[in-house]
């Protein structure tokens, strides 16, 4: 087993994160608030829709969308800059759709010829506080297989169902764009060598979380790595990945592709609205239930709900000081590394 990194008084506890999509959005957004720690961000590459999508098949670019909201959730300036990121073009015919934080990473990686190097200097135009790594520089495409045998082609469609009926995921895997080589991106391996702590979520299990995982040498790493893993649990189900999920089946299913046990998984115990939770239960997804918590893990049980706008998410300030408790007591019981 490897030996992790030792947080001191004088050294700040790194704190890497796992994921992809607006779940890692939301916690980064409150850990960057908390102070002593390093963040680094390893952030799913298989995004194949909309603007990231066109980006990547026509260009041949890595797909830059949950990498610019990993950038603009560690940046004090987030409020000020995500509108005009955001912001859409709708004039120019093969600009029209694209939005103006991705065509910006995109060039900055064109004109530096490396996805990393411009992904390092958009960060550093927005004062991005920690380390934003994709988990690969290949080029793959994130492939479902559902238990009636069919495969699913592409992150955008495995994450949106069509129709009425779809069999659930029994398996993922990732197809290699140019031959047969898919690797970590090595600073990742880096960084979970001296975490800490490791974070796992919240997002789409199979679509936002679960492809970093699969990328060779990752998992690999997280089996030798003594620092404790937790995860966010998701507050809702998602039709066709994880319907009908409860607690213990988000966690049973991290661990068989982490390859070992979560240390902690911190869980909703808020029940939104019953209005909010019958227009997420028109779309086949209901409120994720304890049910009996047939788990090692230990479980933390609290209010994280955020509903503000209609929508069902973790709140960034509620996971941000459940974490600083957890960052703490990490911090006192750690002891020092032996040289």
């Amino acid at each position: 087993m490897t030996e992790n990194h030792a947080p001191g008084k004088n050294t700040p506890i790194r704190v890497v994160t796992i994921g992809g999509g607006t779940g890692q959005y939301v916690l980064l957004s409150g850990l960057r608030k908390l102070a002593h720690i390093h963040i680094t961000a390893i952030v799913s590459m298989m995004d194949s829709g909309g603007s990231t999508g066109r980006l990547r098949d026509e260009l041949g670019a890595l797909p830059p969308g949950d990498i610019l909201k990993c950038i603009l959730a560690l940046s004090p300036h987030q409020e000020a800059v995500r509108s005009i990121f955001q912001k859409r073009f709708t004039q120019n015919h093969r600009l029209k759709g694209h939005n103006a934080g991705n065509m910006l990473l995109t060039m900055l990686s064109g004109y530096t010829a490396s996805f990393p190097a411009g992904v390092q200097a958009l960060a550093e135009i927005l004062d991005v506080r920690g380390d934003i790594l994709p988990v690969t520089i290949h080029q793959v495409t994130l492939v479902a297989e559902l238990t009636d045998g069919t495969r699913i082609f592409g992150e955008n469609a495995i994450d949106i169902p069509r129709g009425n009926q779809r069999e659930t995921i029994r398996d993922v895997y990732l197809v290699p764009h140019h031959g047969n080589h898919i690797s970590v991106y090595p600073p990742v391996l880096d960084a979970l060598e001296q975490a800490d702590i490791i974070i796992l979520g919240p997002g789409d299990v199979f679509t936002s979380i679960v492809p970093n995982l699969l990328v060779p040498g990752l998992r690999e790493k997280l089996e030798t790595v003594t620092a404790p893993i937790y995860q966010v649990v998701n507050i809702m189900t998602k039709y066709g990945e994880t319907r009908h999920f409860q607690v213990k089946d988000f966690i049973a299913t991290l661990e068989s592709f982490v390859g070992r046990k979560i240390t902690a998984a911190l869980v909703n115990t808020k029940r939104p609205d019953e209005k909010l939770l019958a227009l997420y239960q028109a779309q086949k997804s209901d409120f994720v239930e304890i049910g009996f918590p047939e788990t090692e893990t230990k479980l933390i049980l609290e209010d994280f709900l955020d509903t503000a706008g209609g929508i069902i998410r973790h709140d960034s300030e509620k996971l941000a000081m459940a974490f600083q408790r957890i960052l703490a007591d990490l911090e006192n019981h750690q002891t020092p590394q032996k040289g």
